[in-house]
């Protein structure tokens, strides 16, 4: 088959897999590991905020906090990474990759520092200036998702290209870990220089002292990844499908890529204006919706879906805990140590459900595709979700703890080897260069629709701790997978083929097709 592609770009296909490719992984993963760290440290330290803020020392749950004030907490930055998606999405494609990712990673830096300086005279003031800076967080989080997906998909080689993009998602993992670890150790250290009787010892010690600071660390902490690699993000070069797709400078684009990857280029600025008039379609025309529509329909819809389960897992996790025997109640222990428990279940679960479905995703994309792992995905998170609602009063016992917790373990798993990782992957390859970003964002950001109706509906269910509450809520969880297995048909496999062939820019879906006949009988389509 023919191609109408720029040598620019089957250069940057063919080129073999250098030393900054795995630079690339590193300094667009650390956002994620960022991102995934400041959205889930906050279940680690919303209990703690109930026992100091709002503690009545008279329920067998003290201190928790009120639904509505759990809701905001949890789910403001959530809102603000679905607007930060969709803005920072449509600006990658207007401005250019590079001229708006440094900005994600600083507004990231500023707002968790000023999250753990969260201000007021009052409970109210100090849980509403926190809800406002974990807004903008969340904003500057929802900018790296389309970003970093779009440059790493315009750097890497075919071959290659699905494990580089899982391998940046993949350090979300490693940020539920660290959420889980840091908050561990302040909790520890805190419990140390600040020993207490248990709530039901004595009511009014049942908070340290010092118990204030500790969620305050811990959201801070947040800044100090995103610091670590400003400097190199801000270093990258603009991403040469950019330059030459959207800017119109083959030269620039060979130039750049040269001198980060040892492949030789020709400019082709002749047959760069013939490429980029064949391509010149809008967003919401008719002929991105015949090429695309169904594309975009199943990103969104199989993102959206994924997320309603997978923050649903996350965010209610210190809910379940001591429903599966991990921690204790919360009458039995003091704040400090309820902090401990929480984020060593978080831990564990992590570190052993969690973060090795990342990386074998990006072990087998490649060999499995992306369309196989999400089916699998979606159907064994079904399968293991609907164990654990059908059966849970039998799991949900001292003697079955660990059974209930391998089950709730491999949901994790299944999620991140299955459409976690996939549904960030694809839409970075099936969308034409100069709407790339855009159409990520809008497939996150439906994504984060999802996770907003996990934070805001599918607590509900589980908050309270109630055991016929949490069946339902893995009920609901476990359809919710199987209608993504469905949606996920509405989406095609990218492995091993050029970002242009599969958006069609090289220009193949434009020519016309014709029939012959091969020499052994069988009828040949030709382009």
């Amino acid at each position: 088959m023919d191609s109408n592609n720029l040598a620019v770009l089957e250069a940057l296909d063919s080129a073999k897999t250098q030393w900054y490719h795995a630079k690339a992984v590193v300094i667009a993963g650390m956002g994620f590991f960022t991102d995934a760290y400041d959205l889930f440290c906050i279940s680690t330290v919303s209990k703690l905020l109930g026992r100091l803020y709002f503690s009545d020392h008279v329920t067998d749950n003290p201190g928790k906090l009120p639904t509505n004030i759990n809701n905001a907490v949890i789910g403001v930055a959530l809102v603000g990474t679905l607007s930060g998606q969709l803005v920072f999405g449509w600006l990658g494609d207007k401005l250019g990759r590079k001229k708006v990712y440094g900005i994600t990673l600083l507004l990231m830096t500023v707002c968790a520092i000023c999250s753990g300086l969260s201000f007021g005279y009052s409970a109210k003031a100090v849980i509403t200036t926190l809800c406002f800076f974990r807004f903008w967080l969340g904003f500057g989080i929802g900018g790296d998702y389309p970003l970093s997906a779009t440059i790493m998909s315009e750097y890497a080689n075919k071959s290659t290209r699905g494990a580089f993009i899982a391998a940046v998602f993949a350090m979300q993992g490693m940020g539920i870990i660290f959420a889980g670890m840091v908050s561990m150790i302040v909790s520890h250290l805190f419990l140390k220089a600040n020993p207490a009787p248990s709530f039901k010892e004595n009511h009014v010690l049942s908070v340290q002292p010092n118990a204030d600071y500790a969620w305050r660390i811990v959201l801070m902490l947040g800044a100090v990844p995103a610091l670590l690699t400003y400097y190199w993000r801000i270093k990258m070069p603009e991403t040469g499908r950019y330059t030459a797709v959207i800017e119109g400078n083959a030269k620039r684009a060979a130039a750049d890529m040269g001198g980060v990857l040892e492949i030789e280029i020709d400019a082709e600025q002749e047959k760069l204006a013939m490429f980029k008039s064949s391509n010149n379609y809008p967003l919401w025309s008719s002929k991105f919706f015949e090429r695309h529509g169904l594309h975009l329909i199943g990103t969104t819809t199989t993102w959206f879906l994924l997320d309603v389960a997978f923050y649903s897992q996350n965010l209610t996790q210190k809910d379940i805990f001591p429903v599966m025997g991990l921690t204790q109640k919360a009458f039995q222990v003091n704040a400090l140590r309820e902090m401990f428990e929480i984020s060593r279940a978080m831990f564990v679960i992590a570190m052993f459900g969690t973060f090795p479905g990342y990386w074998f995703t990006v072990a087998f994309i490649e060999k499995l595709g992306r369309y196989r792992i999400q089916l699998m995905g979606f159907l064994m998170m079904s399968i293991f979700m609907f164990i654990i609602g059908a059966k849970y009063e039998n799991l949900a016992t001292k003697e079955n703890r660990w059974i209930f917790a391998t089950l709730y373990g491999l949901t994790f798993f299944f999620a991140n080897f299955g459409p976690n990782s996939t549904t960030f992957v694809l839409p970075a390859e099936l969308f034409p260069t100069r709407v790339r970003s855009t159409c990520h964002a809008i497939s996150a950001a439906s994504g984060k629709a999802g996770a907003m109706v996990s934070a805001f509906g599918i607590q509900k269910y589980t908050v309270s701790g109630e055991k016929g509450k949490i069946k339902t809520a893995m009920i609901i969880l476990a359809v919710t997978n199987m209608l993504g297995f469905f949606c996920t048909f509405l989406v095609t496999e990218t492995k091993g083929r050029s970002l242009e062939e599969i958006s069609g820019e090289d220009g193949n879906k434009d020519k016309p097709k014709t029939r012959m006949t091969s020499g052994e009988g069988d009828e040949v389509i030709q382009t």
